[in-house]
């Protein structure tokens, strides 16, 4: 299966939303539109010639996502915010991606369009999977991760359904706390009508996990709901010392709204 907008009207209406959002980008940028085995995929490019990073959203995200962050990391590097394909967005899906190995065919296929030898991979939640699969099965183009609450560690359940419901509750908030939320509200609300496809096969196997041959900075929320953080740590620590493992207390997986200046930093600090 492709993901898709439910109807024309609906992409219409997102896309506008989208093109709004992206005029108020905080520094310059050019936009991309990178060919793919699975279809066209846009990449926001900005910041000057340092070090290359790539920045992967978390589902039902977008380049846009990163809005709060992209100005200090543009400062000191080259940083490339991706649309992912099968997701709301700019990019274009025309071929289902039905493997975790299809979704890093794809992310391989952008970072060879790019150009550039080596890069930093950060990614939250899906984008942190996505990372954490590529870096798993081809780590030559990957300089390091930083993988903000990946799922891939335990099965979904229903605890993470009911707080994505809460979660999306407190968007309807007309004046909400993080300026964030009310600059990206639109985004969220119209992707709601996006059908995504993901891959079933998203758990991380102890092989996959020792394969990772660079450095990865594992950063997870004490209070998830997708997995125990203290789980993943212990399992982390005990297959691979290349990961740095970080759980921050008090927080959810809403990590990256909770603690913006924490994610900025630690991918600055790579």
């Amino acid at each position: 299966m492709i993901g898709k907008f439910k109807d024309a009207r609906s992409e219409e209406r997102y896309l506008a939303a989208y093109d709004r959002i992206a005029a108020r980008w905080p520094v310059p940028v050019r936009d991309l539109d990178i060919s793919s085995r699975y279809g066209p995929t846009r990449v926001r490019a900005s910041g000057g010639e340092g070090p290359p990073i790539v920045l992967l959203p978390g589902a039902m995200g977008t380049s846009l996502s990163w809005y709060p962050h992209v100005a200090d990391l543009a400062a000191q590097h080259r940083v490339y915010a991706v649309d992912t394909i099968g997701e709301p967005g700019r990019s274009r899906q025309t071929r289902p991606a039905t493997t975790g190995d299809d979704c890093a065919d794809w992310l391989a296929d952008v970072l060879d369009a790019l150009g550039h030898e080596k890069f930093l991979l950060a990614g939250v939640s899906r984008g942190a999977w996505l990372a954490l699969t590529l870096a798993a099965r081809t780590p030559d183009r990957i300089a390091g991760v930083v993988a903000i609450e990946p799922p891939g560690f335990a099965p979904i359940g229903s605890a993470f359904i009911w707080w994505s419901l809460r979660e999306i509750a407190t968007w309807f908030d007309p004046r909400p706390r993080a300026a964030v939320r009310r600059i990206l509200r639109p985004l969220l609300f119209g992707g709601l009508k996006y059908r995504a496809h993901h891959p079933t096969d998203y758990l991380f196997t102890d092989d996959q996990l020792r394969a990772v041959t660079v450095p990865v900075r594992l950063v997870l929320a004490e209070r998830s709901v997708i997995h125990s953080a203290r789980d993943v740590e212990q399992r982390i620590r005990a297959l691979n010392p290349l990961f740095d493992v970080e759980i921050v207390p008090r927080t959810t997986h809403a990590l990256p709204l909770q603690r913006p200046e924490l994610v900025t930093a630690r991918i600055l600090a790579g």
